[in-house]
């Protein structure tokens, strides 16, 4: 049977709140959710493009019938009680292999990530691992050991990376939100692919404990859901916080850059139209954007020449595997890791040195603004045979993480948020702001996201 998108069934609900509102009114129960989303899975996922490298059916089904009777008893739960999240195969779940994409890690996780172990006393329901770019070096998703998850808006197109299946998961109905990292936009470029909300936070906003890293000095975690409502949510929990109702900022007053340098060149067309449109309507509705030269972004390449800090760190975690299973590895993700082997000690601090000072511009040069404001991805995704070349694959890879880098070079936060029309390619507008501002960032967002009233 061939699949298409009908064959998959809706959740009862698209936000997480009327997801739990109508588990508490009993409209639904926990285990009704899940089903969906397992049927969902059964219906949909392709063994040979996986959206799931890991189900954990039966523990699953363990937790939502654990939540229904400590509802039908009337017992306290979890503000996550009954959700099924997703999460990207380099969070450690205990007994499971936490492969990260390869095909030759076997180990299973002796624990639970710290924030798998969060999101579990929130009771949230562990639907399984999800597919991922190899050892999450590549912002395109493409995966030649579990096959490449189909865009689930644009067929034919890339899903973005390297969060992948994560990303597909919750627009195909697999989970109601999922969890992944960010080390150049690995949370935010699939969800702008796949028309979702993807929040990248302040990296030492939530710890890292139990997943497999890619770049110390990069990383994030950050959510994957429909609303910024869901990924505020979300990121209470994963920052081992006290929920709190996230109240949309009203835009009017607000002041916004929009960079005119760096980050808006080579926008395509596709990109372009919703991204002035989206323009046009945060001013229509009371904010002041100005459009200017944002000196730290012509600093940027310094800081990925030779690769960077995600060939430095990641070459120093595989090099003792390059010899023994060298020969597993993507070929295009072991070439990148193995430039990190030119970067001296020398380069690295150096690199440190230069990074301290261009986040600290960063830091004061934001402090007059609420935000700024760019295309998440300066392209539409990419067609898969577009992909074929290695020449191709590097040049866009390199675009397509061009945007979403800045948060993190520079240690910010930052979200996407959809602003294409129905039934276009899809596109993301990002708001980045300054570090430890996540909170406000996610409320101007929700002001940002009420304001589009785009549906995607």
């Amino acid at each position: 049977m061939t699949f298409r998108p009908e064959h998959l069934k809706p959740l009862p609900a698209e936000s997480l709140a009327d997801l739990l509102n109508g588990l508490a009114a009993g409209q639904w129960q926990a285990i009704d959710l899940l089903e969906t989303c397992l049927d969902n899975i059964n219906r949909g996922d392709d063994p040979v493009q996986q959206i799931y490298t890991g189900r954990f059916d039966r523990q699953a089904v363990a937790e939502a019938q654990a939540v229904d009777t400590l509802r039908s008893a009337q017992a306290p739960v979890g503000e996550l009680a009954g959700l099924p999240i997703a999460l990207k195969v380099l969070f450690d779940v205990a007994g499971e292999v936490t492969h990260a994409g390869s095909q030759w890690w076997k180990t299973p996780a002796k624990a639970d990530a710290l924030i798998v172990s969060r999101l579990r006393s929130a009771g949230a329901v562990i639907t399984g691992h999800t597919n991922m770019t190899e050892f999450a070096y590549s912002g395109l998703g493409i995966n030649p050991h579990y096959g490449t998850p189909d865009n689930p808006i644009a067929p034919g197109r890339i899903p973005g990376g390297s969060s992948s299946g994560a990303a597909v998961a919750v627009a195909r109905n697999m989970a109601a939100a999922a969890i992944g990292s960010d080390t150049g936009g690995s949370v935010r470029i699939p969800s702008a692919f796949c028309g979702l909300v993807g929040f990248k936070p302040s990296q030492q906003r939530i710890p890292r404990n139990g997943s497999f890293p890619l770049s110390d000095s990069l990383d994030s975690i950050g959510p994957i859901a429909r609303t910024v409502h869901c990924c505020a949510r979300l990121d209470a929990v994963l920052a081992g916080q006290r929920a709190q109702t996230l109240t949309p900022r009203s835009l009017a007053g607000l002041r916004f850059a929009v960079p005119s340098n760096y980050m808006l060149d080579d926008v395509s067309q596709e990109i372009a139209e919703p991204f002035i449109a989206s323009l046009k309507r945060l001013r229509a509705a009371g904010a002041r954007i100005d459009e200017v030269v944002v000196p730290v972004l012509n600093s940027l390449p310094e800081l990925l020449e030779g690769g960077g800090f995600t060939a430095a760190e990641s070459y120093h975690l595989h090099k003792e595997w390059l010899t023994p299973h060298g020969n597993q590895y993507d070929p295009r993700v072991r070439v990148r890791i193995e430039r990190g082997a030119t970067l001296s000690a020398t380069d690295y601090i150096e690199l440190l040195q230069r990074r301290q000072r261009r986040t600290q511009q960063a830091d004061q040069w934001l402090s007059t603004y609420d935000g700024l404001l760019a295309p998440t991805v300066p392209v539409a995704p990419p067609r898969v045979e577009d992909l074929i070349q290695d020449e191709d694959y590097g040049r866009l890879n390199l675009l397509v993480l061009r945007n979403p880098t800045v948060a993190n070079l520079l240690d910010l936060c930052a979200i996407t948020i959809p602003n294409h029309e129905p039934r276009a390619l899809p596109s993301g507008l990002m708001l980045i702001g300054r570090n430890g501002a996540d909170r406000d960032i996610l409320a101007i967002a929700a002001g940002i996201e009420e304001t589009l009233e785009t549906i995607c």
